[in-house]
Order: C-alpha cells, then sequence, then structure tokens
C-alpha cells in the first residue's frame, strides 16, 4: 500500500474489484492514519510509556504519536457526539436530563497480539482529554469459571475459549455499567496464580469511559435452547477495536514471551507456571509452541478472529508489532 493513500477495503479475501467501492470500511494506511493527529501533542512521556509496555512490543513515543494519538482523539469526538446526542433525547422525551451512561469501548484481539497493551495505552490517553478524565479498564480474566470448576467441567485445557467464562456474570456486569449504577463490581485475576482471586473485586464508580478488553468480548449472541437468541456484551458496546495481525507473527511472538516469562516471572515459586522455569532454551520453545498449538492457536482461529469484522475499528500490526493499517467502518 502506497504511503499516505487510503482506499476502501475489499469485503472479503478474493472478491470482485468492484466490491471494493461498496465495502462499510474505509482502510488508512499508517502515514495517512498518523497525518490525522499530527499537529496535537502527545500527553504522554518516554517512562509513562515505558510503564504501560507489555512483554514483546515495540511500543515508543513514535508507536504512540502516530497511532494511538488518532485513535484516541477519535474515540473522544465518539464520547462527545455521544453525549450530545443523549442530551437531545432528553429533551426530545421532556425529561430532566440524568447523567449520561459511561461510553464503553470493547476491546478483543489474541492472545499475545499486544491488546493489554493497546488497552492501557488508550486508558491512560483517553484520561488526558479534559472531557472524559475517568476512564477505567476492566479486563474479562475476571470472568473465567475459577480453575476449580474448570476441572470440574473439564474445561481447564479450554481456559480461554468461549465457555470458560461465567457469560452471565460479564453480560450482567456490562449492564449494570450501562444502565448507569453508581457503582458496578469486577473480580480480580491473578496471572501469577492463573486464577481468579477469592473475595476480590474492582469497583468502578461511575466512570466516564469503560474499556472492556478480553479474547471473545465481540463474540455474538448465542441461540438460546429454545431457539431465541439472547443478548451479547457486545450490544453494549459503544466502539469496538480489534487487535489483528498474522497468524503466524503471533505464535511466534506468543513462543518469545513465553521464553521472557521463563526467565522472570516463571522463576516466582509461587507462579502457577513455575515448572516451566527450569526448561531449556529449545524445551521452552517446544513447550510453548505445543500450548499454542493445541489452545491458544485453534482458539483464535475457530473463536476469536471470526469476531474481527464485527469491530468499529481493527488495527493489523506488522512483524515487528507496529501498528501497518488502520480500518474503520463508515458511519
Amino acid at each position: 500500500m502506497s504511503s499516505g493513500a487510503s482506499r476502501q477495503a475489499p469485503l472479503g479475501h478474493g472478491g470482485p474489484e468492484d466490491a471494493r467501492e461498496s465495502s462499510p470500511y474505509v482502510e488508512l494506511d499508517r502515514a495517512t492514519w498518523a497525518g490525522l493527529a499530527a499537529e496535537i501533542p502527545n500527553p504522554l512521556r518516554e517512562d509513562e510509556i515505558a510503564n504501560l509496555r507489555g512483554l514483546g512490543d515495540a511500543l515508543d513515543l513514535r508507536e504512540v504519536q502516530e497511532v494511538y494519538l488518532p485513535l484516541s482523539r477519535l474515540l473522544s469526538m465518539y464520547v462527545e457526539a455521544a453525549s450530545r446526542l443523549h442530551r437531545q433525547q432528553e429533551e426530545f422525551l421532556h425529561r430532566v436530563t440524568p447523567p449520561r451512561t459511561p461510553f464503553v469501548i470493547g476491546l478483543a484481539g489474541s492472545v499475545a497480539v499486544g491488546k493489554s497493551t493497546t488497552a492501557r495505552v488508550l486508558q491512560q490517553m483517553l484520561a488526558h482529554w479534559p472531557e472524559h478524565p475517568h476512564v477505567e479498564l476492566v479486563t474479562t480474566d475476571g470472568f473465567l469459571y475459577p480453575n476449580a470448576e474448570l476441572e470440574r467441567r473439564g474445561l481447564l485445557q479450554r481456559k480461554g475459549f468461549p465457555e470458560s467464562y461465567d457469560r452471565r456474570a460479564l453480560l450482567r456486569f456490562v449492564v449494570d455499567i450501562k444502565s448507569g449504577r453508581d457503582e458496578v463490581e469486577a473480580p480480580i485475576y491473578s496471572h501469577l496464580v492463573y486464577d481468579v482471586v477469592p473475595d476480590e473485586k474492582v469497583v468502578i464508580k461511575r466512570p466516564d469511559i469503560v474499556i472492556v478488553e478480553g479474547l471473545n468480548v465481540l463474540q455474538p449472541a448465542r441461540v438460546r435452547d429454545d431457539g431465541r437468541t439472547g443478548l451479547a456484551v457486545s450490544d453494549f458496546f459503544d466502539f469496538s477495536v480489534y487487535v489483528d495481525a498474522g497468524t503466524g507473527h503471533i505464535r511466534d511472538w506468543y513462543t518469545e514471551r513465553f521464553l521472557r516469562l521463563r526467565e522472570t516471572a516463571f522463576r516466582d515459586p509461587e507462579s502457577y507456571f513455575a515448572k516451566y522455569a527450569s526448561l531449556s532454551g529449545d524445551e521452552a520453545v517446544e513447550e510453548a509452541q505445543r500450548i499454542w498449538d493445541s489452545i491458544n492457536g485453534p482458539n483464535l482461529v475457530q473463536n476469536v478472529l471470526p469476531t474481527r469484522s464485527r469491530a468499529t475499528l481493527v488495527l493489523r500490526k506488522d512483524r515487528d508489532h507496529s501498528v501497518r493499517y488502520v480500518r474503520l467502518r463508515k458511519l
């Protein structure tokens, strides 16, 4: 794709050329996207960016300036527009205008693609815009069933698949947020012990924006036993982002992250994965690829990747973790 250009994204791979003109998306290369916020100062310092960076992510000042600053400005515009529409609707209904419910952003993508870093960066950047200083981030890991329950259901080796989550609790959480409740609780997950932390909650108190990050947040509603379709978590999103990359690249990133964790977090005796710390380099690579090929890869192909087309915006990454282009759904 040539620098500084935008084009219509095709509806699908291998479609007819004239289908490009009828696509519901516009695709912008990195140079074009970066130019949309070229005159806006970057609110984050290098040390702040370092604290937000995940393992293996190539996040630096340039990436934040060229990719996440335009995205945060676009999201801020959406939040402002939703606020105006809220006021206009309440005037139309002749009601005293109550506080607007939080603007909810869903953020999805594969294991190891860097979605957690994206979520943290967006949280910090959105909070710098004066119109919405209170931004909360909730990951869906806390809504996984506890390991004991997963084991009872025979799902421990399918952790991260849609059925491993308490989807009813997650849906109730998002509904409570969009209902405007003063306080909403979410469970906490520990990556050290690889389990939900019993009796610990994070309390969300009337934020301006809530980012809900997780593998399966863009899953469509399930068809119930009676044939009717229920609600999906994504039904309550005001905007959604999918962090995308080639599956081969993501597999490599997962392996690289596993090797880094083997030298760091896995060496903590309290870690669920302490057993991997003693593996040789070759053994660690083999084990990481086995886990990917048997769990994370199939989950990506079967459940996560099919939800990409449901996102409002797609960030497509290159081999070095930098974002190469952005695909945005038209209004």
